[in-house]
């Protein structure tokens, strides 16, 4: 087996119907092929661009949002800060208050105890004068049960008046 030859006359007609393809092909598609080769290389290009572009501007957009956040986080900090200075002083005030009030009970309890105190001691004096009196009562009663021990005393208690 071996490789046929072709005829001379068919070589020359393929190297003329090759270089009228290589002539058409340069006149109309080789400057086409080449612009949309230039205009996807200037696609890829410019792709690239925005690329960079947009990852430049996530990086600025990251950055803007870091400082958000630390910003927002010291908002929250002093926030609660305040909340909790807020409860503080509640907290104290309320202390207060509740002291003031024990003590006003306090003081309210002791007036009350002292006047209570006082009508007690009232009560036992004048008591003790009713029992005072109805002793001398009987005593005098007995005493004064004879008529004559009555002129006594009555004698007695004029000259006491005198002297007075």
């Amino acid at each position: 087996m071996g490789l046929v030859m072709p005829n001379p006359g068919t070589i020359i007609w393929m190297i003329i119907i090759f270089a009228i393809v290589l002539f058409l092909l340069k006149k109309f598609a080789w400057k086409p092929i080449l612009n949309a080769l230039k205009e996807r290389e200037q696609s890829i290009a410019n792709a690239l661009n925005s690329a960079e572009e947009a990852k430049k501007e996530v990086a600025g957009l990251k950055a803007d949002n870091e400082k958000i956040i630390a910003e927002a986080r010291r908002e929250k900090d002093a926030i609660l800060k305040e909340a909790k200075e807020l409860k503080d002083k509640i907290v104290a005030e309320a202390k207060e208050k509740a002291a003031q009030e024990a003590q006003k009970t306090i003081d309210e309890a002791r007036q009350q105890i002292d006047a209570e105190k006082t009508a007690a001691i009232n009560t036992i004096k004048k008591q003790v004068a009713e029992l005072s009196v109805m002793i001398a009562e009987k005593v005098i009663r007995k005493e004064l049960a004879e008529k004559g021990e009555q002129e006594k005393m009555v004698d007695g208690l004029i000259d006491d008046i005198k002297l007075n």
